[in-house]
């Protein structure tokens, strides 16, 4: 019944043969999910009768979210069915008593008979409206849990840095060596100061990385069984980049470490009735001023390869070119956050071998060589 003359509308709208065909549908589609939940639990489960390498790698490549997913989805669309059946019911009984009520008011001979039957349709209206109302609210709710919120932006983001913290901060220290790089230009203490942080985040995701069996496995993996995959190149690459980082802040550091500890000594074999502590002092002292002036000395030497590349170009050029390698850098570091597409993950792998080879490690040896030299 769409139109109710008497009454002068329905109370009672709905179909409840289309209803009655979604709710069938649903509880179809919950019984092939839960169906599928099974056979996904019992090809994860090592108590399954599918053994060996092919059954081992599969069940590694099963997300450990999917099978809660597919049980949350089987759930949503059961309850979603059984809601749908009892309101199919609801409509029934409810488009019975709008038949009832517009039969009332069409046999109505007075006034307030049909006001009555009138009022009766206008509180069942009212009913069906609050009933369909929460049948409507259950069903968003079902359909909310039927597959997982993708994250936001930053959720995404936090989310890749937690599960791989050795790779955050090779990221972070390859942004940072960018920053840094085209800050010494304008400002050479600060991007100094900038410089060495970045060193200090390439030791920790040195050390961090290497401490990581799985990592640790792609590099012996293909040495010692020829597996040159795509782990292996992502693996070799990381560490040399991370290596290379970390040898010009290690450098400076070193020398400032070893020009206090002869000052500490001077000054103690200076003056024996002394207390350590002025040793210590002293040597302390010296310690920061020759890290910071072996830093700046570091900082200014240049690229051995780009240098020679661009010998006779005028000064600008070259600090231009110097800046390619640590653009290159930051460039890849964003983009391990910003795509998970595995071609651009090997396109990044393969920029940042290029330029471990043709800038970090020139550099670093460039870099530390003025300070290991006698």
């Amino acid at each position: 019944m769409t139109h109710s003359p008497a009454l002068g509308f329905d109370p009672a709208p709905g179909n409840p043969a289309a209803v009655l065909t979604l709710a069938k549908k649903l509880l179809a589609s919950a019984n092939s999910l839960g169906e599928a939940s099974r056979v996904v639990d019992a090809l994860a489960s090592n108590s399954s009768g599918w053994q060996g390498e092919a059954a081992t790698a599969f069940r590694a490549s099963l997300s450990r979210d999917l099978p809660r997913y597919l049980r949350s989805a089987h759930t949503s669309l059961a309850e979603a069915a059984r809601r749908l059946t009892a309101w199919h019911d609801t409509l029934v009984a409810h488009r019975a008593l709008a038949a009832r009520y517009e039969s009332q008011a069409a046999a109505a001979t007075t006034e307030p008979a049909l006001a009555d039957a009138r009022r009766l349709a206008r509180e069942l209206a009212a009913e069906h409206a609050t009933a369909a109302g929460r049948v409507a609210k259950t069903l968003n709710a079902a359909a909310d849990r039927l597959a997982p919120k993708e994250p936001g932006v930053f959720a995404s983001l936090w989310q890749k840095i937690t599960e791989d913290p050795a790779d955050a901060l090779s990221n972070a220290s390859a942004i940072l060596g960018a920053a840094g790089a085209g800050l010494s230009l304008f400002c050479p203490p600060a991007g100094l100061a900038v410089m060495l942080v970045a060193g200090g985040l390439s030791l920790a995701a040195l050390g961090t990385h290497v401490a990581d069996p799985k990592f640790r496995k792609s590099l012996t993996d293909g040495v010692t069984k020829g597996e040159f995959d795509a782990d292996f190149w992502k693996a070799g690459v990381t560490l040399l980049g991370d290596t290379a980082g970390t040898v010009p802040g290690v450098a400076a550091v070193a020398a400032g470490a070893k020009a206090g500890t002869l000052a500490a000594r001077a000054a103690l074999t200076a003056a024996p009735e002394a207390s350590a502590l002025s040793g210590l002092t002293e040597g302390a002292t010296t310690f920061g001023r020759t890290t910071w002036s072996t830093g700046l000395q570091i900082q200014e030497v240049e690229n051995p390869l780009t240098t020679w590349a661009v010998r006779t170009t005028n000064p600008v050029v070259r600090n231009s070119v110097n800046l390619v390698g640590p653009g290159m850098g930051l460039t890849t570091a964003v983009l391990d956050y910003a795509s998970d597409d595995e071609t651009v993950e090997q396109a990044s792998t393969a920029a940042d071998g290029v330029r471990g080879v043709i800038d970090d490690v020139p550099s670093a040896f460039a870099k530390v060589a003025p300070v290991i030299r006698p």
